[in-house]
């Protein structure tokens, strides 16, 4: 007699949150949440579109090698597990509709908005913050509007700021170590029930998604400006992330990115 094996669909899973960059889907156990990183790009407000070709893996390996880095110096994330190449296992948290956008050197809307030469290091990190919102193009917001129209205490903000001059020490070092120049990133963070206590947790990311990441001997970007200002080898560019911080195997010379052919904009 002959078997034949019975094949059972798996059970759709819920759909939460679908973002430019990654898909939120209900978690296996209660306050968990599945986030899954897509290879979908987006630049100027989703005006301009694209795939970057394997950016969802190497995102979902370079954030979960940072979160556990951050939560080994005291940071709390959001982060659980990675669960496959793709997906993590995250706590739900109430994301805080702020964008905290923390800068070394002048790059991107700084420079278009002060009239700054692209690469000009600050005399010390500034930290700015946008209204989350895409409909309207994501607004610079100072802390009196998330007082005012209560999006944050200012004790949220304080401890806001003061995790993210933490991550930016860190990160800033940590890069430092493999050769790449953090030159801004941008940070978000939620409200955590955990305990009968609520507390303010990192969460969403940190990839080259939402860095600025270039050699520290030539300037050569690794971030999504490869993809904004059509640069091009943006695949090679988070590539070379992964690689530097050991979250992917070493690769043979003719695969690595050709850092030392491109200086830094003077």
């Amino acid at each position: 007699m002959q078997f034949q094996r019975k094949i059972f669909p798996m059970s759709p899973r819920k759909p939460i949150y679908e973002g430019k960059a990654k898909q939120l889907f209900e978690g296996p156990e209660p306050g968990t949440l599945i986030q899954h990183f897509k290879d979908d790009a987006t630049a100027f407000n989703n005006v301009k579109k694209g795939t970057i070709s394997g950016k969802g893996v190497l995102n979902n390996r370079i954030s979960e090698f940072l979160m556990l880095r951050l939560q080994e110096i005291g940071i709390p994330t959001h982060f659980i597990r990675s669960l496959n190449m793709r997906e993590q296992l995250v706590k739900a948290v109430q994301i805080i509709p702020i964008e905290v956008l923390v800068r070394n050197v002048a790059a991107g809307s700084l420079c278009k908005r002060f009239g700054l030469e692209e690469g000009k290091p600050l005399g010390q990190p500034l930290i700015e913050y946008t209204y989350k919102k895409d409909a309207l193009g994501d607004p610079f917001i100072s802390e009196e509007h998330a007082f005012a129209f209560g999006w944050a205490t200012p004790q949220e903000i304080d401890e806001i700021r003061m995790y993210a001059f933490r991550i930016n020490d860190y990160l800033s070092g940590l890069f430092m170590g493999v050769g790449i120049r953090l030159v801004d990133f941008k940070l978000e963070f939620g409200r955590l029930f955990e305990n009968e206590r609520e507390h303010i947790v990192l969460a969403d990311e940190i990839s080259p998604d939402n860095c600025r990441l270039w050699d520290f001997k030539t300037g050569y970007k690794l971030d999504k400006d490869r993809f904004r200002q059509d640069l091009g080898e943006i695949e090679d560019a988070y590539r070379e992330v992964a690689r530097r911080l050991g979250v992917m195997p070493q690769e043979s010379d003719s695969n690595i990115i050709p850092v030392a052919k491109e200086t830094k904009k003077k």
